[in-house]
Formats: C-alpha cells, sequence, structure tokens
C-alpha cells in the first residue's frame, strides 16, 4: 500500500464521515479514525484559569498628596549630567547582576568597562539575556536591585563616557 492510497481512505473517512476504517492486507495493519462528534448540548471549553502570582514591587516615589491609588504612571525621566550615559532595559524580566547567585557581579560603581562588556543579565521567559555596555567609559550608578522586576526602557546602568 502506497502514500496515494492511505491518502485516499483518509478522504474517503472525511468525506463519509467515517467513525474509524480499519484494513489488513499481506501483514500491513492500518487504521483510520475520522472525527469525533461534539453532542450539540456541550458546553464550549473554557481556557483554564490560573491564580494570580503575588508580585512585589518596591515604589520609587511616595504618591503625592491626593494622588489616585493604583497603577503608576510611567516615571518621568531623570535628569542625568552631561557625558553621562544610561543604560535601559531592552525587554521586561528580572534584573541580575551576576551570571549565577554566588559569582560577583559582572560591574559594580567604579569600574572601567570597554563597549561590549557583559554588564548584566535580564531573565525574560526562563531565557537569559546577557546586556551588554553599548558605551566605554566607568559605571557611575546601578539603578536596580539584583532580583528585582524591570520594564521595557527602565534605567538600569548610569555610565560616565570614557
Amino acid at each position: 500500500m502506497n502514500v496515494k492510497e492511505i491518502r485516499e481512505l483518509a478522504d474517503l473517512v472525511a468525506r463519509r464521515g467515517l467513525a474509524s476504517l480499519e484494513l489488513e492486507q499481506e501483514g500491513f495493519r492500518l487504521r483510520i479514525e475520522g472525527p469525533r462528534p461534539v453532542p450539540q448540548d456541550a458546553a464550549p471549553a473554557r481556557p483554564p484559569v490560573y491564580p494570580a502570582a503575588p508580585v512585589a514591587w518596591e515604589e520609587k516615589a511616595p504618591r503625592p498628596e491626593g494622588a489616585p491609588a493604583g497603577p503608576s504612571a510611567p516615571a518621568a525621566p531623570v535628569e542625568v549630567e552631561a557625558g553621562v550615559h544610561v543604560v535601559a532595559s531592552p525587554i521586561v524580566g528580572t534584573f541580575y547582576r551576576s551570571p549565577n547567585p554566588d559569582s560577583e557581579p559582572f560591574v559594580k560603581v567604579g569600574d572601567t568597562i570597554e563597549k561590549g562588556a557583559p554588564l548584566c543579565i535580564v531573565e525574560a521567559m526562563k531565557l537569559m539575556n546577557e546586556i551588554e555596555a553599548d558605551v566605554s567609559g566607568t559605571i557611575v550608578e546601578v539603578f536596580p536591585k539584583n532580583g528585582q522586576p524591570v520594564e521595557f526602557g527602565e534605567k538600569l546602568f548610569a555610565i560616565r563616557l570614557a
């Protein structure tokens, strides 16, 4: 039996609405099952509902008196002095200063770095994304804490240009 004959049999099962077709020939056995009917009174399947995971974050600035509670608006860009470059997160994820918990941080305040040097890791969906310096200079500030969630565009490092 060749592939063309098997396809013809599968088409036959589909066209006739057969529940199944079983064929045995010269030691070759084939079973083709048709679509299973759905009861008319069956309710449509609902996607599973998962409880929300608890999320902890640190509020960066106190809310002004009388400001509404709830999600905060995006933070206004902080003024940086001339000659300082800010590296922002290219993705949403979790910020890690070192490649593993037992290692030293990739960089510390005061370290001189070259363009392309690893600065941190941002974990997104179980993928570890190494963030590299896009300029050479000296690290003057590390904004997020280790293990803190970061948003797209959030400041990670301030680097004084060399």
